[in-house]
């Protein structure tokens, strides 16, 4: 199922691309990249404070830009593909049929989190293309390290999906919902700043975000060039597990709720 899902998406993308999504997204992060470049040059002289430096692991201000906003990238296709799959289906009326269908929900939520991961690699090329123009130049500590990191990263991302699947289906409701995490996100886990500038009670509350422990390990791959920290990436398979678990255990009820209100 997980395979049909994912080639039914590429079909109907393919043949209805929504390209102004596609710009939209890709305008935020080379915005992203354009302003952090001119505060660097304007601002900074070109150079990073040593508190930067000590709270980052890197003196690569725009390379650590350029990872932050490419993750997010990742972030949000994800949830806006795989977290809103199933309030769509409540919106075109086919989620009544979807669930007394004898289909599992886990390789129907997994086809459509494969289209994103897939379909989000263009956006996040273009952007690193316009961050190789500005001089960023990202140096990974490996191929396995890499695909260790972004595995990690897409399991955080499924889980926060799965769970926010179920709350969008409940309320009946996706922006205000998917807003609110993409707000939090940014700000809790570590996307376009070092957590450490936050005060501790927040740093902590990060720590309960599945995609916060997953960017320290990335951080660690492409920023800092440490390489993967095993207590972080264990850390981001516990939490991503953990959240996949209780979204799939929450989700018969979540369904049952759903309908009854649609009722």
């Amino acid at each position: 199922m997980a395979w049909a899902t994912l080639r039914r998406s590429w079909l109907v993308t393919r043949r209805a691309y929504p390209w102004t999504y596609f710009v939209g997204n890709l305008l935020l992060g080379v915005l992203t990249m354009g302003l952090a470049h001119l505060g660097l040059r304007v601002l900074g002289g070109g150079e990073v404070g040593a508190e930067f430096r000590e709270k980052s692991g890197t003196g690569d201000y725009l390379g650590y830009i350029a990872v932050g906003a490419a993750a997010l990238m990742f972030v949000k296709h994800c949830i806006l593909w795989t977290g809103k799959a199933m309030i769509q289906e409540q919106r075109e009326g086919t989620m009544g049929a979807l669930i007394v269908a004898p289909a599992r929900r886990l390789p129907y939520l997994a086809g459509f989190s494969m289209f994103s991961f897939t379909a989000v690699a263009l956006e996040v090329a273009v952007l690193f293309g316009c961050a190789t123009l500005l001089g960023v130049r990202l140096a990974p500590t490996g191929w396995g390290d890499g695909l260790l990191a972004l595995a990690g990263l897409a399991l955080a991302v499924f889980g926060m999906s799965v769970v926010l699947s179920n709350v969008m289906i409940v309320a009946g409701e996706a922006h205000i919902t998917q807003n609110s995490v993409f707000y939090a996100i940014a700000v809790l886990s570590g996307f376009t700043f070092p957590r450490p500038y936050l005060p501790e009670a927040l740093q902590w509350l990060g720590e309960v975000v599945p995609v916060t422990a997953a960017m320290d390990v990335v951080r660690g791959v492409f920023n800092a060039g440490t390489g993967v920290d095993p207590g972080r990436l264990t850390a981001t398979l516990l939490i991503g597990l953990l959240y996949t678990t209780a979204g799939f255990l929450a989700m018969p009820w979540a369904e049952r709720r759903a309908m009854e209100r649609s009722y």
